[in-house]
């Protein structure tokens, strides 16, 4: 991709507003492009496009015009979550206009170094606890990307002796052409969001761009417990740093001794496996070995929460960080709201926000760091999953059930399967927010005293929601209220 400035004159095509198409818009009118912002909302819904109409930046809402992107457009601009089938992006693409999302942008913005962090589940929590590490260890980060500030918005701030610490998903990194991290981490790679992509391939594809432009002196971080992320390290061109619970590295960040490599629901190992020391530990490869913390002191509490925690760590070495200063922040941070976040105890029941787990794999986690039996609040946008990969997590360590949203037949037949007697099918009505406030009465009235409500709905939010902060601030304004 060109520098902004050779854009100056040139017709640009933002598609999409929320907060980073409004971002681009500003970065490419500054450069004195000719740039016009198009939403497919009605104007009433887009309450940024009056800010960008009072710069000039022409802003079309409602409908995708006709010519909008035409054979003179040098580049269009989309947000992530517009798919490559809209008209326009279409249109572009025929006309062999680059499309590119705001992240590549602000790659070319950035005097700072960039981290990158993706991954299924976990981003939030890894990436918020990376800015927390490096800023203890004075390296000034400055978090941004899909964890809610615009990268490109964050890329003219960031300080050049700095690290632009970036949140990024799939959406995002499909439109990315040159982008290079200074340090990638992949996290961690389930079965979601087919509905956009079309197919695993092109999800995982899109994952692996974060390492495509690295060199020789980048690093790589990822996890070599995930079978994925190990078979696409084989490619990766920097560094590789690998983190492992249940493995012994000889370079990477790793627990010693080692989980069970055998998930806690299927043989209940995890009972012996508490009541040993576990340390976090790094080796670099060449005999150095360095104990960082145990993993019981830990702020935040789950067996994944430990892999997000050696990936930070995994990150904040690469970065230059004193393995000394890392111990007291590891200890002191308690994590992201809606991800296993706790809500309170009302009558005898304790209340959990896991609103930002969008898929099977990230509820199975929250489930296994909490104490069990439980009653379970899942369910939302149906992206076509069966859910059947719940059924054991289900049978082992859920009491009862309270579905809604698009998937909550099938959520109450795995269930069912599961042999779960105490199931409530939460029918919608026409206010999404009663609909979630009879889901969480349902569920206390099937708790009892110590036991937990769990909201984790394995499922996106926007067939009931336009995001799962909303969601979990609903459900949390919802306990509160019992």
């Amino acid at each position: 991709m060109m520098q902004l400035t050779n854009y100056r004159g040139r017709h640009v095509v933002v598609l999409g507003l929320a907060r980073s198409g409004v971002a681009a818009a500003k970065l490419f009118h500054d450069a004195g492009a000719d740039v016009v912002v198009n939403d497919k909302k009605e104007r009433d819904q887009c309450p940024e496009a009056d800010e960008l109409a009072a710069l000039g930046i022409s802003v079309v809402c409602g409908h995708h015009p006709d010519g909008l992107v035409t054979e003179k457009t040098a580049l269009l601009v989309k947000n992530p979550g517009i798919p490559y089938s809209a008209p326009p992006i279409v249109e572009a693409l025929r006309l062999g206009v680059e499309v590119v999302s705001e992240v590549e942008v602000a790659g070319q913005l950035s005097p700072a170094p960039i981290v990158g962090i993706t991954g299924s589940n976990g981003k939030t929590t890894t990436t918020t606890l990376t800015g927390v590490l490096l800023e203890e260890a004075g390296l000034k980060p400055l978090v941004a990307g899909n964890i809610g500030r615009p990268l490109s918005e964050a890329a003219l701030e960031v300080e050049p002796d700095g690290w632009l610490v970036a949140e990024l998903s799939s959406f995002q990194l499909k439109g990315t052409a040159d982008f290079r991290p200074r340090i990638a981490c992949l996290l961690n790679v389930a079965e979601t969001h087919l509905d956009y992509h079309g197919s695993m391939e092109d999800y995982v594809g899109s994952k692996a761009k974060l390492f495509e432009n690295q060199t020789a002196d980048d690093v790589a971080v990822y996890n070599e417990d995930d079978e994925t992320c190990r078979r696409l390290s084989a490619s990766f061109k920097g560094r590789a740093f690998p983190f492992s619970v249940t493995r012994t590295l000889e370079a990477g960040v790793m627990i010693d001794p080692p989980y069970s490599a055998v998930r806690p629901s299927d043989d209940d190992s995890d009972a012996a496996d508490d009541e040993a020391e576990r340390w976090i530990v790094s080796r670099d490869g060449n005999g150095a070995e360095r104990r960082i913390l145990r993993v019981d002191e830990l702020g935040i509490p789950g067996r994944h929460n430990a892999a997000n925690a050696l990936a930070a760590i995994a990150i904040a070495l690469a970065a230059g960080a004193d393995p000394e200063r890392l111990a007291e922040p590891l200890r002191a941070f308690r994590g992201v709201e809606h991800r296993l976040e706790y809500v309170g105890s009302f009558g005898g029941v304790k209340f959990y926000n896991d609103s930002k787990a969008t898929n099977p794999m990230a509820t199975t986690m929250s489930i296994l760091s909490l104490p069990s039996p439980l009653i379970l609040i899942a369910g939302g946008l149906d992206r076509g999953s069966d859910y059947m990969e719940l059924l054991p997590i289900f049978r082992d360590r859920v009491k009862g059930l309270a579905a809604l949203g698009e998937t909550r037949e099938k959520l109450a037949r795995v269930a069912g399967l599961a042999g779960l007697t105490d199931v409530k099918i939460v029918e919608p009505v026409e206010d999404a927010e009663l609909t979630l406030r009879r889901a969480v009465q349902e569920a206390a009235a099937m708790a009892g005293p110590g036991d937990i409500v769990l909201l984790s709905p394995a499922c996106a939010s926007w067939d009931m929601f336009p995001s799962y902060e909303v969601r979990g601030r609903i459900f949390k304004q919802s306990a509160h209220t019992l």
